[in-house]
C-alpha cells in the first residue's frame, strides 16, 4: 500500500510534507488537489507546481518575496511527484488525491490559523565586530541569522545594518527562541541570544474513551470519546497560557481507515470536546485522531477503536496505535561514547565492551544506548559511510551481535543510534552523487552555493549549487527525502537493525521529515523504542513517531542552577516550559545532565552540583540517562573512561540512584507536585537557594486508600550546595529511602515547628 500515513495538522505559513509510504520508485505518482478553503490559492484540479522546488528563503523571514507556491514538487528530478510540499496559505481543510501505483488514495490536512508573530532581533554592531571594529579591515560583511526556526541553515537569512545595530525582521511563533547572529559565516564569533515573543503556549489534551450502554434500538450503544483539553501553564511569570474557554478539539477519523462518506458522517457527532458514535456505524477497526487548539494548535492524540462486525460492546478494544514498549516506560539509560569506553589503555571494540555488561547490570542499567557503530571515517560515528556494516576498529557485526546477546542475558536492551539525516560526504552514494551518476542525481539535497560557507571546493557539482547542510557541517551533506529510491533505501536499513537491537535514538530527528517517521513508527516491532534527538525539544514529534524525546528544558535549566543562574526552584520552571510547549505526558521525557555533545558537568559546576542534578534526573517522572564516565568522574566529554582512578563514591552515588528507582514505583510511575508539603519545607541552616522540595504522587488512576506504603506519597528534597542543608519538612518522617539506614523515626525536632520534622540533607533525600 503506498496511502501517504494519517490525516496531518499544521497552521498557516508551517509547510508540512506529503509522500506516499513503502514508495515504489519505479511507479508513477500524482498528487491533485480535490479541495481548498475558500480562501486560499488552490483550488480543485491543481497540480504541484513544477518551477516551484523550494521556499526562497526562511519562512521566518519578515520581506521575503512570498513567491513559493502553496503546493510544490519535491525536489528530484522527476517529472511526477511522489512526495510534495504544502505550504498553505488560508486555515481549513485541504483534501488532496494521490494516484499511485495501488490505486487512488486520499490525504487530508487540517490548517489552523496563522501562529507567528512579528517581530524584531537587534543585536550592536560592536558585539559583531573585531576588536577593533572602528577599522574597515575588520567591518562584518554580512550576517547570518541561525537557529532551530531555520532549520539551522547559515547564511539562508540575513540580518540588515541599521545605524549602530544589525536587524533581523522576523515572522515567528510565541516563546522564547534562542538564536545566534553569526559574522560571515564564522559561527566561532556569533553572538548567541534569545528572542522573545509574547503569546500562549500550546494546549495540551488528554483522550478518554468509553462505552455508554443503549436502553432501546433507538438508543443503541455507543463509543465515547472525551478530549480534556488544558491550556498552556503561565511560565517565568509571564501569562501565556490564553484563553481557557476558548479552548476545544477537532476530531479526524484516518482516512487510511473508511471511505469519505462515513468518515464525514462520524465527524459530524462530534460536539465540543466530545464524539459520541453508535458501534454500528464505527468501521470494523478505526483510528480516530483528537487535537486541541485554541489561539494555537496542539500535538494530537490517537486511539484506535476495533469492533468487530456483529460484536457487542463488550468485545470493543481500545488501544494507543503507538504504544510504548513495557520495558521503555521508564527505564535507565546508560550512553555510550564507543570508542572512549574501554579507557586509556585499551583500543575499544564490541569485545571490550561485551567484558564490561557486568559491570552495567550492577550500576542498575536497563537500557544501554551506543553511539553509532557503523563504518565511519571518524571517531564520533556520526559520518556514515556504510549503513549495512560496522566499523572495523569496533568489530564484526557476529561480534556486536554478540555483545547485544550478553546486555539481553542480563535483562539490558540495546538502543542503536540512528543516523539517517545525513551520510558521510564519503559514502560512496555522495560521491557518485556528486560525479554526476544519474542513479544518484535525487539522492542529496542541494541549495544555492551563495548559501555556501564551508569553502570547500564543490567543483562536481552544477554550477551555482552546493550540498545542503546544517551549521557549518559540510562533510555530512543532507539526503533527500523528496527522493522514493532514498526512503525505500533508508527504510530498508530501519529493517536491517530493527530484527537485531531492541531501540533507535534517532540522531538529528529534527533534520528528517514527520511522515517518515511515522512510517519508521509503523514499521519497527511494537517493542522498539524510538528516541528522539529535537533540539529544542518539540511535542509534535510524539504524534505517531516517538516514545521518548530529549528534555532541553531541564537540561538547560540545570546547567544554570549548576552555575548559579538560576535557583534550584527554578526545576519546577523547567517542567512548566515542557508542558508550555505542548508536552501532556511528563514520563514522555529522557532527562539528563550531559551527553556526547556536551561539557560535563562536573568540570563545569562541581562534584556536589552534579549529584544534585543526577539526583533530580532520576527522582522526576521520565527515563534518566547516565552518561558514561558521568559516575567516574569524568572531566573531558569524550575522554576515555576513568576504570582504575575514577570516582567510586559517585558512581556508588549513581548506583543507589537507579536502585531506588527500581524499588519505589512512585519514583517512575507517579506524578510531581511543587505545592503543598513540597512547598511548605524550608531550609533552616544554608543556603535556601540551592535547595528544591517537590513530592511525587500516587497517579491518579492508581491511588490506593489508606496507608498502602507502596502509594504513600514521596518527599524529595536536593540540595545543590557544597555543604549540607538542614531542611524542616512537614508533619512526621518515617525514613529516607535514599540514605537506607538512617531511619529518622520523629526526626531531630531542634528548632522545628509542630509538625515539623528536621532533615539534614547532603545532595538528596527521598522522605516517607
Amino acid at each position: 500500500m503506498y496511502e501517504p500515513g494519517p490525516p496531518r495538522t499544521t497552521s498557516v505559513g508551517e509547510p508540512v510534507e506529503l509522500a506516499p509510504r513503502s514508495p515504489d520508485p519505479d511507479g508513477t505518482y500524482r498528487w491533485t488537489v480535490r479541495d481548498a478553503p475558500a480562501d486560499s490559492d488552490l483550488s480543485p484540479g491543481d497540480s504541484p507546481d513544477p518551477n516551484a522546488t523550494g521556499p526562497p528563503s526562511s519562512a521566518t523571514m519578515v520581506g521575503s518575496d512570498g513567491s513559493a507556491a502553496v503546493l510544490r514538487a519535491g525536489e528530484t528530478g522527476r517529472d511526477d511527484d511522489p512526495v510534495v510540499h504544502l505550504d498553505p496559505d488560508a486555515p481549513g481543510t485541504y483534501i488532496l488525491t494521490l494516484n499511485a501505483p495501488d490505486g487512488t488514495h486520499r490525504q487530508r490536512v487540517r490548517v489552523f490559523p496563522d501562529e507567528r508573530r512579528e517581530t524584531e532581533i537587534r543585536v550592536p554592531v560592536e558585539e559583531l565586530a573585531g576588536d577593533d571594529h572602528t577599522s574597515d579591515e575588520t567591518e562584518v560583511d554580512r550576517v547570518s541569522l541561525l537557529w532551530p526556526l531555520n532549520e539551522n541553515r547559515l547564511a539562508l537569512d540575513r540580518a540588515e545594518r541599521d545605524g549602530d545595530e544589525w536587524v533581523a525582521s522576523v515572522r515567528v511563533p510565541p516563546g522564547s527562541h534562542g538564536f545566534g547572529f553569526v559574522p560571515d559565516g564564522d559561527r566561532s564569533a556569533a553572538f548567541h541570544g534569545e528572542c522573545e515573543v509574547p503569546g500562549p503556549g500550546r494546549p495540551r489534551l488528554s483522550l478518554d474513551a468509553t462505552v455508554v450502554d443503549g436502553d432501546s434500538s433507538e438508543e443503541p450503544d455507543r463509543l465515547r470519546l472525551t478530549a480534556t483539553v488544558e491550556p498552556a501553564p503561565a511560565v517565568d511569570d509571564v501569562e501565556r497560557g490564553g484563553n481557557p474557554d476558548a479552548l476545544d478539539a477537532t476530531f479526524l477519523v484516518d482516512d487510511r481507515d473508511a471511505n469519505p462518506e462515513t468518515v464525514a458522517a462520524v465527524e459530524s457527532r462530534a460536539d465540543g470536546r466530545t464524539l459520541t458514535v453508535p458501534f454500528g456505524e464505527l468501521p470494523d477497526s478505526v483510528r480516530i485522531h483528537a487535537v486541541p487548539h485554541g489561539e494555537r494548535y496542539g500535538a494530537a492524540e490517537t486511539v484506535r477503536i476495533e469492533a468487530p462486525e456483529g460484536g457487542d460492546s463488550g468485545s470493543i478494544e481500545m488501544s494507543d496505535p503507538n504504544p510504548t514498549p513495557d520495558w521503555a516506560e521508564s527505564p535507565t539509560i546508560y550512553e555510550v561514547f564507543v570508542r572512549s569506553f574501554a579507557g586509556d589503555t585499551l583500543p575499544t571494540t564490541f569485545r571490550e565492551i561485551e567484558r564490561r555488561v557486568e559491570y552495567l547490570e550492577h550500576l542498575g542499567v536497563d537500557a544501554l544506548w551506543l553511539t553509532p557503530v557503523l563504518a565511519s571515517p571518524t571517531d564520533h560515528g556520526y559520518h556514515v559511510t556504510d549503513y549495512y556494516d560496522t566499523a572495523d576498529d569496533l568489530g564484526s557485526r557476529e561480534a556486536f551481535e554478540s555483545l547485544v546477546d550478553a546486555c539481553h542475558e542480563v535483562g539490558i536492551r540495546v538502543v542503536f543510534d540512528l543516523v539517517i539525516n545525513h551520510t558521510s560526504r564519503d559514502h560512496p552514494a555522495f560521491q557518485l552523487h556528486s560525479a554526476g551518476v544519474d542513479a544518484y542525481a535525487d539522492h542529496y539535497r542541494r541549495t544555492d552555493a551563495s548559501a555556501d560557507v564551508t569553502g570547500i571546493d564543490w567543483a562536481e557539482l552544477d554550477a551555482g549549487a552546493a550540498p545542503d547542510y546544517y551549521f557549518e557541517w559540510g562533510r555530512i551533506p543532507n539526503l533527500n527525502y523528496d527522493s522514493p529510491v532514498v526512503r525505500e533505501w533508508l527504510l530498508d536499513v530501519v529493517d536491517e537493525w530493527a530484527g537485531v537491537v531492541d531501540g533507535f535514538r534517532a540522531d538529528v530527528a529534527w533534520g528528517v521529515p514527520h511522515g517518515f517517521w511515522k512510517e519508521v513508527a509503523d514499521r519497527v516491532p511494537d517493542d522498539c523504542l524510538l528516541l528522539d534527538e529535537t533540539l529544542p525539544h518539540d511535542p509534535f514529534y510524539g504524534e505517531g513517531e516517538f516514545h521518548r524525546h530529549y528534555d532541553t528544558s531541564l537540561y538547560e535549566m540545570l546547567r544554570a542552577i549548576g552555575a548559579g543562574e538560576e535557583p534550584a526552584g527554578a526545576v519546577e520552571t523547567a517542567l512548566a516550559r515542557g508542558e508550555w510547549l505542548g508536552f501532556d505526558d511528563q514520563t514522555a521525557q529522557m532527562r539528563y545532565v550531559e551527553n556526547h555533545d556536551e561539557d560535563r558537568y562536573l568540570a563545569e559546576y562541581g562534584r556536589d552540583a552534579l549529584r544534585a542534578a543526577a539526583a533530580v534526573t532520576f527522582t522526576l517522572p521520565g527515563a534518566p540517562m547516565i552518561y558514561a564516565g558521568q559516575e567516574r568522574g569524568n572531566e573531558t566529554y569524550r575522554g576515555p573512561i576513568r576504570w582504575h582512578d575514577g570516582d567510586n563514591d559517585l558512581t556508588e552515588f549513581h548506583r543507589k540512584l537507579a536502585a531506588l528507582r527500581e524499588a519505589e514505583p512512585l519514583l517512575h510511575d507517579g506524578g510531581v507536585r511543587f505545592d503543598g508539603r513540597a512547598a511548605a519545607a524550608r531550609v533552616v541552616e544554608g543556603d535556601a537557594d540551592r535547595v528544591v522540595a517537590y513530592e511525587r504522587t500516587p497517579p491518579a488512576d492508581g491511588a490506593a486508600d489508606g496507608g498502602d506504603a507502596e502509594h504513600d506519597p514521596l518527599l524529595v528534597v536536593v540540595n545543590f550546595a557544597e555543604a549540607p542543608a538542614t531542611v524542616a519538612v512537614p508533619d512526621a518522617v518515617e525514613t529516607d529511602l535514599f540514605a537506607g539506614d538512617r531511619d529518622t523515626g520523629d526526626g531531630d525536632r531542634g528548632g522545628a515547628r509542630d509538625g515539623e520534622t528536621r532533615i539534614e540533607v547532603d545532595a538528596v533525600a527521598v522522605l516517607r
